[in-house]
């Protein structure tokens, strides 16, 4: 491709060297999103998720912050074609939003967002102040992912020790002559299951991977269960001194994250949901 590059402009065929460019940052985009997907490796980072705001301390002015910050994501999915829907919403007295839940629908979106947890802070000239005075306010965003209600129970032979062994008790003279009795346990999760009732060793094991199946299922709602729990622990952990970022619309302009450094010169950009850079940068700067 520079051979091509370097031959069209020692011709100056325009097309081509337009052509080579065009290429060019399509390859340069296509290695900045596998480059992307090397740190969305996080067990829920490719699942949908809940984005949460709760307007701070203020009434009108937080709540109408807490409102910019839900326009700001929704812009986003839609720069992005991703589906949203709004789960809950609570208005604000005079206008805004208290709070408001959405979920948001699509590939590795709870990757992208996770970082986004966190205080958001507005410092700007309140449109609700007759003295035209400046105002900070204060919302609180937080991102979750939505666990799959499919739990699929998948057992791999390579996870499974099968024993067999002569089988003792009731179930007459031919039951306890024979090996037929089956005890599988499974490697990863030290679940063990035997079966010894009937006579064919081949259905003892087919009865043994039934209550193994349930008993991995029980498993994973259980894991599920805690990992709610841990979601609700660290979601009280926020708390409202997590700050995260500013946007500053007034004495000067800028948007600052406080974690990474990014920064951006066009307030209203971002507020209509440009945020990539933000997103990108929390993922290569606070898990390198």
């Amino acid at each position: 491709m520079v051979d091509l590059f370097e031959l069209a402009s020692e011709e100056n065929n325009q097309q081509v060297i337009n052509e080579v460019i065009l290429k060019i940052k399509s390859l340069k985009n296509e290695v900045k999103k596998n480059e992307i997907k090397c740190f969305l490796s996080n067990e829920n980072d490719n699942l949908n998720c809940f984005l949460e705001i709760h307007a701070g301390a203020g009434g009108t002015e937080s709540q109408d912050w807490a409102e910019m910050l839900r326009r700001m994501y929704i812009k986003w999915c839609s720069n992005k074609n991703l589906k949203f829907q709004l789960i809950s919403e609570h208005k604000g007295d005079e206008a805004g939003i208290k709070s408001s839940t959405i979920k948001i629908i699509g590939e590795y979106v709870y990757g992208y967002l996770k970082n986004e947890s966190g205080i958001h802070r507005l410092v700007r000239i309140s449109p609700f102040d007759s003295g035209a005075r400046r105002h900070t306010s204060f919302a609180s965003v937080w991102v979750y992912p939505v666990l799959d209600e499919n739990i699929k129970v998948e057992i791999l032979e390579k996870d499974l020790r099968i024993d067999t062994y002569r089988s003792s008790g009731a179930g007459g003279q031919h039951v306890n002559t024979t090996d037929s009795a089956v005890r599988i346990t499974h490697l990863p999760t030290n679940i063990v299951v035997q079966c010894q009732n009937e006579r064919s060793q081949h259905k003892n094991k087919e009865t043994c991977l039934t209550m193994l199946k349930a008993r991995l299922y029980e498993h994973e709602l259980k894991k599920k269960e805690r990992q709610e729990e841990n979601i609700e622990k660290s979601k009280s952990d926020i708390g409202w001194g997590h700050q995260i970022r500013s946007y500053v619309l007034h004495p000067y302009r800028l948007v600052k994250d406080n974690r990474t450094g990014e920064e951006s010169s066009d307030p209203d950009k971002i507020l209509d949901g440009d945020i990539d850079n933000f997103l990108e940068s929390s993922l290569y700067k606070l898990y390198v």
